[in-house]
């Protein structure tokens, strides 16, 4: 049950009847929203549709107050609305009788594992299929804090699409091609004589973690001494190949700490591999020459001071600037080879040749630059089909006890995530990552994200649902024949629950619908850890007023009926926390330690 939704309809209906009179076209209905107030002692929701049409309003209408009043009285008329009020220009106010949350609670009791989650959605970013691609760090060692905000994310994210209806899938690109596996095979390959007992130094410019070792190890095992000596161009592709697996393997290890998996690998030198002498990259640079959006050209110079590679040349170039970029863009490099992009492209148009609808990049800060030329490229591949948002995360520094930490034991010049996660636990990471907008830089204390105090959000948050739960067993305990099943609580007399704490915890849990919906459409699943910690602290605040007043207690031992309806209402509580969660990836403990 979304009460948002419920109104939302209620309105457009009212609209709707408006119009079949001759006062209004007809109307588009996604544009208006009900929310709640920003001031709630305005009332439960608010509406800002006599504003949105205010300009289809006229002339039957002479302001869009005139016309909010019509709709906040047809509202006012419904039994479960207690008052209905206009404000400032034409915003609807609307309170709700008690017994609409009480109806809220009723329905998570009643269906515990679907509460929240969203049936139809109004938001095209919530129909059809989606692609999320995440992590795609390179696979030239462990992974390092950075990368796990952005898989903590896109994981999150993933859940919360799936939970709104979306057909999702989980992809990992792994940059297998250029430069940098090239430098991690020739980092292995000193790894593998070093394993064949020769002494060696390795020069700037290579890989020199301990975690390669294993990899030089394995080496030596399978070839023995056959690639001393060897050129280079003979053991390079040996050795890549295996770097590489051993890499995705470690990746993957790293990945499963942090309880995520991918349904997908794409490898990027799949692209670069031809077939009847063209590749991947090859044909989507023909298709978008045949659309007319390639051709051959020449750039104008950089603003600022030149790099020292610039070249002045005529060059293979898209119309990126079609599609909202600020110049076009190279898809060759100066000895024919593909640029970054032209692979990009190649990439993306596979996506979009799979059939997904919408897709979401998850990528690291520095490739900010790199969003208006794929967000282009992705509206001329799909004719303006496929919508593309790129999430950027922001750099995590680590801390502990407000020191900066630096080094890492294994891996010689970054902590490694698996490090972190193996120190303060996954619920910790992963809370903490998504309790910060992506965007926004993070400060990732190691010492206080295992504190148990309220300054501490996971802990904050886990403990509410703990709490929650061991109200129920003293529920039990005092009344031993309880049927404690959501479903026997359902039918609780919840009228009985009439406190203004109560009322508020209820107000907290109808909302959730809300805020998966629209968490899920803008792609921001830290409005649910923010939603969660809030909702925590409503419980806390009511639990510890009863600590004052022992008539506000959940259990009373000499009232059973009013102690059935309160434990009904923490249940509802329990069951939310859970949910949203399990949403992040969090685990929500029944008892704390």
């Amino acid at each position: 049950m979304n009460i948002f939704d419920d109104f939302h309809a209620r309105i457009a209906a009212i609209l709707d009847r408006i119009a079949a009179d001759g006062r209004l076209p007809s109307l588009d209905h996604v544009r208006f929203v009900v929310e709640p107030p920003k001031d709630p002692t305005l009332g439960d929701l608010a509406s800002n549709a006599a504003m949105v049409f205010a300009k289809e309003a006229k002339p039957h209408f002479a302001s869009p107050r005139e016309l909010a009043v019509e709709i906040g009285y047809a509202l006012a008329q419904s039994p479960d609305v207690a008052a209905t009020e206009v404000a400032g220009p034409g915003f609807i106010n609307i309170r709700l009788k008690p017994e609409m949350f009480t109806q809220v609670l009723r329905a998570v009791l009643h269906d515990p594992l679907n509460f929240g989650r969203v049936a139809k959605s109004r938001s095209r970013a919530l129909q059809g299929k989606v692609n999320v691609e995440y992590v795609s760090a390179n696979p030239t060692g462990p992974m390092h804090v950075g990368h796990g905000r952005g898989a903590v994310f896109g994981d999150a994210l993933a859940n919360l699409l799936a939970f709104s209806g979306c057909a999702v899938t989980r992809e990992y690109y792994i940059n297998d091609a250029g430069a940098q596996v090239d430098v991690l095979a020739r980092s292995v390959f000193l790894r593998y004589r070093e394993a064949l007992g020769e002494a060696i130094t390795i020069p700037e410019g290579l890989y020199p973690g301990d975690y390669l070792k294993p990899v030089g190890g394995a080496l030596a095992k399978a070839h023995g001494a056959a690639l001393v000596g060897k050129p280079e161009s003979d053991w390079l592709p040996i050795v890549r190949a295996a770097a590489i697996d051993a890499m995705m393997e470690m990746i993957r290890g790293d990945l499963a700490a942090l309880n995520i998996t991918h349904e997908t690998f794409f490898s990027e030198r799949a692209l670069h591999a031809e077939k009847d002498g063209v590749s991947a990259i090859d044909a989507a640079i023909d298709w978008l020459r045949a659309k007319g959006l390639v051709y051959e050209g020449r750039l104008p110079p950089p603003k600022g001071q030149l790099p020292d590679d610039w070249e002045d040349r005529e060059q293979t170039l898209f119309r990126s600037t079609l599609f909202g970029d600020d110049v076009d863009r190279a898809l060759k490099k100066s000895d024919g080879s593909p640029t970054y992009f032209a692979a990009d492209i190649a990439y993306h148009k596979d996506k979009i040749d799979r059939g997904f609808d919408t897709l979401v990049d998850v990528w690291g800060a520095d490739h900010g630059g790199y969003v208006k030329r794929m967000t282009a490229a992705v509206a001329a591949l799909s004719d303006k089909r496929v919508t593309l948002d790129v999430k950027l995360c922001q750099l995590v520094k680590l801390m502990r006890a407000g020191e900066p930490v630096k080094m890492s034991k294994r891996a010689g010049d970054f902590v490694t995530l698996r490090e972190v996660v193996d120190e303060v636990g996954v619920d910790a990471v992963r809370f903490m990552m998504l309790y910060r907008k992506n965007d926004a830089p993070l400060d990732f204390d190691l010492a206080k994200v295992i504190e148990q105090s309220k300054d501490n959000p996971v802990f904050y948050v886990q403990y509410a649902h703990a709490r929650g739960k061991s109200a129920l067993r003293q529920a039990l305990a005092a009344f031993p024949d309880m049927d404690l099943s959501a479903v026997s609580l359902a039918e609780a007399d919840l009228t009985l629950l009439a406190d203004d704490g109560e009322l508020a915890l209820a107000k907290m849990i109808a909302q959730y619908p809300r805020v998966i919906e629209a968490a899920a459409a803008a792609h921001e699943p830290h409005r649910v850890a923010f939603y969660l910690h809030e909702l925590s602290s409503v419980f806390h605040s009511h639990w510890n007023r009863g600590k004052d007043q022992p008539h506000l207690r959940f259990v009373k031992s000499e009232e059973r009926e009013l102690t059935i309806a309160r434990v009904a209402l923490v249940s509802s509580l329990t069951i939310v926390l859970g949910s949203g969660l399990r949403l992040l990836g969090v685990s929500a403990p029944d008892e704390m330690r």
